[in-house]
């Protein structure tokens, strides 16, 4: 397994560096929040990223995507990470591109995937239903009603579940808590009678909802892949999710880790650079080498994705791992190496420390994918 980019991925990863810096800055992210956007997220930016090709990357050809991969997405979360860009590309680029490409009927491709890619629906996964992530510990129920199911239930934490047009919800249809078999995804209309969505307030100002669902029906044709195959499908889409919100992750960790280095060279104390001092020499050191490990993992994880690896499980878990454990490092370092300023509003840097700890959770915390990794090695 190579762990390099193609000239493609890194023409890419250029592209999205330089859309970064000019159209969605820091200070974009903190416009959207002190504005209390509705979204949380800009539709004329989200539009402009829609048409250099994003949406579709996960997309076949055939429905208007690229299919370039998911070391593609990768490096485009990596690089929206450094500056904090919020959009719908992790929901609906990654997550609903995926799940409906992959396990989608053709009918449903051909209904949701140009629209996916055109930018005209937006999408979000629904599967959490507690404050711990765990798809087998689902209690949601879909209960059959002739050719049709009634849902109901609560999903909690999804993410841009407060906007998005399209819900992919995962459903017990048969089976014990406690078990990935007996669950079903379906694709459900987020606006029908019967939803209500509850927007949380998160400490890193993204968009997040609770949703609840009171007899909902949806019908045969709603249900991706086959019944009661939801739970292995769930756990491929929820794998290509952690490999690219790990990458986020290490964008996250990269540009907190770039702003420290420039404060210890500017910054003195006692008439002396603070960069000079050993100690802090010592810890920017072993920041740098758990970011390198990072991009590691992270680029094993992607790449092993794009050739279907075997082991993609355990490069998934390894990944979201290591990216939040050296994500937390570097975001508690950058405070404690700036002193009072680092948690301050006006500085940007209090935001990468409050994304970290939300990026942590999602899909699984450093916790969860340590004993999941355990658990896959026959530990």
């Amino acid at each position: 397994m190579k762990l390099i980019l193609t000239e493609e991925q890194e023409f890419l990863r250029d592209t999205a560096k330089d859309f970064a810096r000019e159209r969605t800055p820091v200070t974009h992210f903190r416009a959207l929040r002190d504005n209390k956007d509705e979204n949380l997220w800009d539709k004329d930016i989200w539009q402009e990223m829609v048409n250099l090709g994003w949406s579709g990357i996960l997309v076949p050809e055939e429905f208007g995507g690229s299919n370039f991969g998911v070391a593609g997405i990768s490096v485009i979360l990596q690089e929206c990470g450094k500056t904090l860009t919020p959009s719908p590309l992790f929901s609906t680029g990654v997550l609903g591109a995926y799940a409906i490409s992959n396990f989608g009927t053709q009918e449903q491709k051909e209904k949701y995937l140009p629209k996916i890619v055109s930018g005209e629906i937006t999408t979000a996964l629904a599967v959490d239903e507690s404050s711990h992530h765990d798809p087998s510990k689902t209690t949601f129920t879909a209960e059959k009603n002739n050719n049709n199911f009634l849902l109901n239930g609560k999903k909690t934490f999804v993410i841009d579940g407060a906007s998005a047009d399209i819900l992919i919800v995962l459903a017990r249809t048969s089976g014990n808590c406690g078990e990935l078999a007996g669950l079903t995804l379906f694709i459900v209309d987020a606006n029908v009678d019967g939803i209500k969505r509850i927007k949380l307030d998160m400490a890193d100002s993204r968009n997040y909802a609770n949703i609840e669902f009171n007899d909902v029906m949806v019908s045969d044709e709603d249900i991706i892949g086959e019944l009661e195959s939801g739970g292995e499908n769930v756990e491929k889409v929820l794998d290509i999710g952690r490999i690219t919100m790990s990458a986020e992750m290490l964008g996250n960790a990269e540009a907190a880790f770039e702003t420290t280095v420039e404060y210890l060279k500017q910054r003195k104390q006692f008439g002396v650079l603070i960069g000079t001092f050993q100690a802090l020499q010592h810890r920017a050191a072993e920041m740098f080498c758990e970011l390198e490990l990072t991009k590691s993992a992270v680029m094993a994880a992607m790449h092993g994705a794009d050739e279907n690896s075997n082991e993609l499980q355990r490069l998934s878990s390894l990944a979201k791992t290591i990216a939040g454990e050296t994500l937390h490092l570097v975001s508690n370092e950058a405070i404690q190496m700036h002193g009072g300023i680092g948690v301050t509003d006006e500085y940007d840097l209090g935001f990468y420390i409050k994304r970290s700890r939300v990026a942590e959770q999602i899909f699984g915390s450093s916790t969860y994918h340590t004993e999941r990794y355990a658990n896959l090695s026959g530990f």
